[in-house]
């Protein structure tokens, strides 16, 4: 595939109109829809090879979160896609105002590798919807999830609207050499950096979804039990390598022994007492990765866990009792089963150790104490986050998902998916019939009298 010839295609066929016509995108929109349901076999198999998901792991965290993601546009699409009528000013009188959405353009979309269908089809999605072409890179690490993505697109759609560029870090800076419209990535820092650096040398505007060190927050007043069967849930998701999964726990020293008793209960109800040969758990993308994760089991005390399979690439969940706040496992973000806990004796202290940290991604706090609620909220800055449960506040159409500081910047799903791949302009249209005169030489002291007692 010549890159420079499948964009300039693109921008083409872009400037052709047909990609702003809505009930052409609806049509992409439901094939994209039937295009998934046909490949769904193909799909979960991709995942299985490329990360050992469960076929309702593959379903649950990626398939069914991106046709959840195809309905809610299709529903609304076209009330997303209407002008908004806005207030005039009063020295712009006779006019309206109102603000209209245009698509960008020519979109790359660049995925990672944890939830490499999702990833790559939920912004795509909203590419789609607000009238864009779309270039979709995914991750080579998860090359059995990128092929059968790369088959779906080329059977269902023609290239000059939506295409797929496999490849590693060549192709990745191909593409980034080029100049699109819009640039959608998620991944980690280091790379969004680079991403962002080579945006601005066309000005080309980005979203970034990144990371960071999510916390877990459990104050004394939580429901312990119920807690962490929910923390569990978060961490053993795609074996932790999810971008907002709980990264470590601040506990009250009073419940910290209790916590960690019932996420162990959790952790074997879930998958034995030989979690790595449990045919439902994910494993570690690569060696690479998995080296990274090992060397973090020496960084604490165990309390569970700790075992590893370097032929399977699995490694068990592991709780860790952490003291040394400055080794590597809480200065770097883990991705992976491991999960540090930490004591705090006041609430504040465990939000001062937030501060000392970037902003994350995520935020979880447990508790049933409504001032440690409006506390947190209100003095921790973070992406998003829950309440008594972790994860599910991406799960959703209805709310925006995004970053904040090197967390990310920018903000998806539903609505939000529609505004970023949307322009959008502000129009004033002027009557005619009137044209009041104070604006316009020659300038008159009444003219200036008349306007220090409208624009106030």
């Amino acid at each position: 595939m010549n890159i420079e010839t499948t964009i300039a295609n693109q921008r083409t066929f872009y400037q052709s109109n047909q990609t702003k016509d809505i009930a052409y995108r609806k049509q992409a929109l439901c094939t994209l829809r039937k295009a998934i349901r046909n490949y769904q076999k193909a799909i979960e198999e991709a995942l299985y090879k490329d990360l050992h998901k469960s076929s309702t792991e593959a379903f649950m965290s990626e398939i069914g979160l991106v046709l959840e993601e195809l309905t809610f546009q299709l529903r609304h699409i076209d009330d997303f896609s209407k002008p908004s009528r806005r207030k005039t000013p009063l020295v712009h009188f006779p006019s309206v105002s109102f603000v209209v959405p245009q698509p960008y353009g020519v979109v790359l979309i660049m995925a990672p590798w944890n939830y490499p269908f999702q990833l790559c089809l939920e912004p795509t999605i909203g590419a789609i919807a607000a009238g864009n072409t779309v270039v979709i890179k995914p991750s080579a690490y998860a090359p059995h999830t990128a092929h059968v993505i790369k088959e779906m697109i080329e059977a269902y759609f023609p290239s000059e609207y939506i295409t797929v560029v496999e490849g590693g870090r060549e192709e990745n800076l191909q593409l980034l050499n080029q100049h699109f419209d819009y640039i959608f990535f998620t991944g980690g820092t280091q790379v969004g950096k680079l991403v962002l650096e080579k945006a601005s040398q066309n000005l080309t505007p980005v979203s970034l979804e990144l990371g960071g060190k999510s916390p877990c927050i459990v104050d004394e007043s939580a429901n312990i039990k119920r807690g962490a069967k929910r923390i569990v849930f978060g961490k053993l998701l795609n074996a932790g390598q999810t971008c907002v999964a709980p990264d470590y726990i601040l506990v009250h020293r009073s419940i910290k022994d209790e916590l960690i008793c019932y996420m162990h209960d959790e952790i074997q109800k879930a998958l034995g007492d030989d979690p790595i040969h449990h045919p439902d758990y994910p494993r570690i993308i690569n060696e690479k990765h998995f080296d990274r994760l090992c060397a973090y089991l020496h960084q604490g005390t165990i309390c569970c866990g700790g075992r590893m399979n370097r032929e399977r690439l699995q490694i068990e969940p592991t709780i860790m009792e952490v003291s040394d706040l400055h080794a590597k496992i809480m200065q770097e973000e883990i991705f992976g089963p491991i999960l540090p806990v930490v004591t705090y004796d006041s609430l504040q202290e465990a939000i001062h150790f937030i501060h000392s940290k970037e902003h994350p991604l995520a935020l979880y706090l447990f508790t049933t104490n409504r001032e440690h609620e409006k506390k947190v909220l209100k003095e921790c800055s973070f992406g998003g986050g829950c309440i008594n449960d972790t994860i599910i506040h991406l799960a959703s159409s209805y709310m925006g998902f995004g970053g904040v500081g090197k967390s990310g910047m920018g903000a998806y799903h539903g609505y939000d998916s529609f505004l970023t791949f949307s322009h959008m302009r502000s129009i004033v249209k002027k009557s005619n019939l009137i044209d009041l005169p104070f604006r316009y030489y020659p300038y008159k002291k009444w003219k200036e009298q008349l306007m220090r007692k409208v624009m106030r």
